[in-house]
């Protein structure tokens, strides 16, 4: 028997296909595009193929994110930031803080000794404290996003990024290259901002071990900025943009024992 957990987000679609021993059988991601449910559709497809299992093997499937609703072969559907704090209790039960930026916002959650989430905030008004913000910088200084944390490594100076929207942002950025700024610094800059953004969420005091997940983990120089804002040590969960989707797989398992009668 499986379990399948769907994190639909604003910028990918990650699917985790679980066993009942609680291995990870198989799991991918797609980028989101116009016809969100026929993607899902199709990497499930190609995630059982790949595991070796049909649909009727498949015992629960839970859907999260910004584009869960579309998922039609969930059987249930969950906010994205209890699957995130599952997630992470899962892989790093020591976690008592997560970081999750996303594509089109950020959380901040607080979590208790079980893995329960005991408070959270979130950004979601607002691109300038998520990887948007990054892409967009990636696209006007011509460079892949990938190449964002190298060109972070080399600045001597991070150039202040004061504005609190993406739109000027970008405007300002523009004008800090008209000054003759350098890429690096303008990189670091940006990535402060973001991390400031973040700790603007925490407020004055952070109980760690702190968690840094989300796609946006994976770029470098970014746990990095993390650390410097927070003033604490951030620690980047594996695989940091499929813990979504792992916490989905983990709480469809947990559904389908209280159902049998057995523990979660």
């Amino acid at each position: 028997m499986m379990f399948a957990g769907v994190d639909a987000g604003s910028r990918a679609i990650k699917i985790v296909l679980l066993g009942t021993e609680g291995r990870i059988a198989a799991r991918g991601q797609v980028d989101q595009a116009v016809r969100q449910g026929e993607l899902a559709e199709s990497l499930y497809e190609a995630l059982l193929d790949e595991a070796g299992a049909a649909r009727k093997d498949v015992a629960g499937v839970v859907a999260t994110g910004y584009a869960r609703q579309g998922v039609t072969f969930a059987t249930r559907t969950v906010t994205e930031i209890t699957c995130h704090a599952r997630g992470v209790h899962h892989l790093l039960p020591e976690a008592r803080c997560v970081v999750e930026v996303g594509g089109q916002d950020s959380k901040l959650l607080h979590l208790e000794a079980d893995g329960a989430v005991r408070d959270f905030s979130m950004n979601d008004r607002c691109a300038a404290g998520t990887g948007r913000f990054l892409e967009m910088l990636a696209a006007r200084l011509e460079v892949p996003l990938a190449d964002l944390g190298a060109l972070a490594s080399q600045s001597q100076a991070a150039a202040p990024i004061s504005s609190m929207c993406v739109v000027f942002a970008e405007t300002e950025i523009i004008g800090l290259l008209a000054a003759g700024r350098s890429c690096p610094d303008i990189v670091a800059g940006v990535q402060s901002a973001i991390a400031a953004r973040v700790a603007a969420m925490a407020g004055r005091t952070l109980a760690g071990p702190v968690v840094f997940t989300g796609g946006v983990a994976l770029v470098g120089g970014m746990a990095g900025a993390m650390e410097t804002t927070l003033k604490c040590a951030v620690t980047i969960a594996p695989d940091p943009q499929f813990t979504g989707a792992l916490g989905a797989a983990i709480l469809a398992r947990a559904a389908a024992r209280r159902a049998e009668g057995g523990k979660p």
